[in-house]
Order: C-alpha cells, then structure tokens, then sequence
C-alpha cells in the first residue's frame, strides 16, 4: 500500500512565492518533490501553463536538490537546458523532481523532470555552482 504524501509549503521568497505557493514533500525514495498548483494565472496566450513558470519551478527544484547535495552551502545555475515535452492545462498540480548526476569540484551536474500526473510535461539537466566560503 503506497503512503500519502504530506505537503508542505516552501518559503522560497522572490520569484517563486509570486508564482506559488509551491509546496515540498519527501518521496517514496527519501527524496524530495516540490510541487506547484496552477491557476489560469499561470497560462499563456494559447491557455496553456505557461513555459517560463514551468522553467521556474524546473529551475528552483534543481536549485534545492543540489543545495541539499552540496551540505546546503549556496548554489547558482550556470546553465539549464529545458525541453518541453507535453502541455500542462492550468488547473494541473505540477510535480518537479530533481537529482544529481554527478559532481566535480565545484560544480554539480542534475537531471529533473515536471509531470503531471503520470505524464512527463518537462525534462531538464542543469549546471549549479557551488559557493563555498573560502576562510
């Protein structure tokens, strides 16, 4: 029998509060999902979620994985490469996923994906920079 996720809301500031809610939870794996409800605030001209919200919450999902990878220390996008595959429908509840594939030095490199539902909407891999202190 599969457990109910708990969501919980994400205090991300900027951007993402404008956008969100979004909410976060712990998956089957012990991993993280972040979630976005969407509205017909979301949408584009064609009445679709809008690509740049999806890319937002691609992009802040990836963000916080690779900050959890990296023992929070503080992490910038260096690239994000986003291929859109399906429509999301305001009114979608958006699941984004990331993990890390692999990290070199100061740089990590991820894989995420949003669906909705079942269905894959967006794949992404991303480039983050650590920012580490120097003493």
């Amino acid at each position: 029998m599969r457990e109910e996720i708990t969501w919980k809301p994400l205090k991300a500031g900027g951007l993402m509060d404008k956008i969100g809610p979004v909410m976060s939870a712990r998956d089957e794996e012990g991993g993280f999902v972040y979630a976005l409800e969407t509205t017909a605030e979301h949408s584009n001209a064609l009445g679709l979620v809008h690509g740049g919200v999806i890319t937002s919450l691609l992009d802040q999902a990836i963000a916080l994985v690779a900050w959890n990878a990296a023992d929070r220390a503080p992490c910038v996008t260096v690239q994000l490469d986003t291929r859109f595959v399906s429509a999301a429908k305001p009114g979608a509840r958006l699941d984004a996923r990331a993990t890390v594939r692999e990290t070199s030095g100061s740089m990590m490199f991820l894989d995420a994906e949003v669906l909705d539902g079942a269905r894959v909407i967006a794949l992404a891999t991303a480039v983050m920079k650590i920012s580490r202190k120097v003493a």
